[in-house]
């Protein structure tokens, strides 16, 4: 009876071309996200809040300043209620202090998006927030897409915030639902973070 043959090593081993290859792919992507002036944070959570409680935090800009860390000014300039608004708004958290006018979409219950391109650091800074339902067993309660997107105009603010801007974005996403849990209570059941894949109902 002839032996099996070998199964193939998943390990490439080092030294070899193909190891090679791979630590030279490794080194660009991470290059790239060092020195790149795109940045980019995603998250998708199940939490204890229905949609419609959420929406009327995040769209809730013109108190951003009452519970937003690093929010030092929110104020109305023009507003179409849950369609448009336009707000002047200025953060400030080292080595960003910036002021800018965000353009935010609104369709209640499911959707506050502001956009901004008139910064003096950013080329861009869009921010999304989407809520689908959550547990059928559980009203309150939905599922948030959270992204956060933005680009510097320097190289020198983009290195910078490289240290800090996943921890920054938590602590300001954090404080929606921090601020929920104020105006409603205690949420229905712990937050749990979710894959991108994530069936949006759930039973």
């Amino acid at each position: 009876m002839s032996k099996p043959k070998p199964f193939l090593r998943s390990v490439i081993s080092p030294g070899t071309a193909q190891s090679k290859n791979i630590q030279w792919t490794v080194f660009v992507r991470n290059f790239y996200d060092l020195y790149s002036k795109r940045k980019e944070y995603k998250d998708r959570k199940l939490i204890g809040f229905s949609g419609d409680q959420m929406y009327e935090v995040v769209a809730d800009v013109a108190n951003y300043k009452d519970f937003l860390p690093f929010c030092r000014k929110s104020i109305i300039i023009e507003h179409n209620p849950d369609k448009f608004m336009k707000a002047k708004l200025e953060i400030g958290f080292p080595p960003v202090i910036e002021s800018y006018t965000s353009h935010v979409t609104l369709v209640k219950p499911h959707l506050v998006k502001a956009m901004n391109r008139d910064a003096q650091l950013f080329d861009y800074l869009k921010t999304t927030w989407k809520f689908s339902p959550g547990l059928k067993s559980n009203p309150q309660s939905c599922i948030i897409d959270f992204h956060v997107c933005f680009q510097f105009k320097s190289i020198f603010h983009s290195n910078l915030a490289h240290m800090f801007f996943d921890k920054v974005v938590k602590q300001m996403e954090g404080a929606f639902f921090k601020e929920a849990a104020r105006r409603y209570g205690r949420a229905s059941l712990p937050s749990h973070r979710l894959s991108a894949t994530a069936s949006e109902q759930h039973s």
